[in-house]
């Protein structure tokens, strides 16, 4: 059986079926691969749940997917080459899981959280023909690392949720992303939470809601 190039958990689907729907779940910057995996048992049993690690270490357990960078000059900044690289790994590793496990092709879901959450609206607005679903937590979108694919977006669906009082990733930046997903005719929700950089057990509960009606 073929290796994935990242390392990764896995959740096997609790009730086996033919193809199972595919959750990819993509931590925040300095996490890892444990973070949202422990989310896992709360998912939908059907599906394959996959929570990987991104390829930047910065400390012996904590990893992120493209570098963060503060200077007096620009502030707070990323790195949207190594964002892009990490884009288009993630999209190819989408394919190796669909051939190693043999998950549903066209029905992909992606959960993402903070760092996570600004890659998963990367990936799938511009590999759209790879998602489905999309839940973004406390992240925004970075039209930097996206390559518009608007022809392709109608089957898209995202519900994308962040914290009023936020200070990692400001609420600021995450309140554009209605307008921004309408602009291009696609479907979303967006939930906000009295909360920080986090997710509340009302917001897990929410989202989990909304998966449930789409697998």
């Amino acid at each position: 059986m073929i290796a994935l190039s990242l390392e990764h958990r896995v959740r096997h689907p609790k009730k086996p079926t033919k193809q199972p729907p595919l959750i990819l779940l993509l931590h925040g910057y300095g996490s890892n691969e444990d973070d949202l995996f422990s989310f896992a048992d709360s998912l939908p049993e059907k599906a394959l749940v996959v929570s990987i690690r991104a390829p930047y270490s910065i400390q012996p357990t904590r990893f992120a997917w493209y570098s963060i960078y503060f200077d007096e000059v620009r502030g707070k900044w990323s790195d949207d080459h190594q964002a892009i690289e990490a884009r288009d790994r993630i999209a190819s590793l989408i394919d190796e899981i669909v051939e190693k496990y043999q998950t549903n092709a066209n029905n992909v879901t992606l959960m993402g959280f903070s760092q996570g959450a600004i890659l998963s609206y990367g990936i799938a607005l511009t590999y759209p023909e790879k998602v489905k679903n999309v839940i973004a937590m406390s992240g925004y979108v970075n039209e930097n690392i996206i390559e518009e694919k608007k022809s392709e977006y109608e089957h898209l669906d995202f519900y994308c949720s962040h914290g009023t009082m936020d200070q990692v990733v400001l609420f600021e930046w995450a309140k554009q992303t209605p307008e921004y997903l309408k602009s291009k005719g696609v479907k979303h929700v967006f939930e906000t939470f009295p909360i920080g950089h986090g997710v509340s057990p009302k917001n897990f509960y929410s989202l989990s809601d909304w998966l449930s009606k789409r697998l």
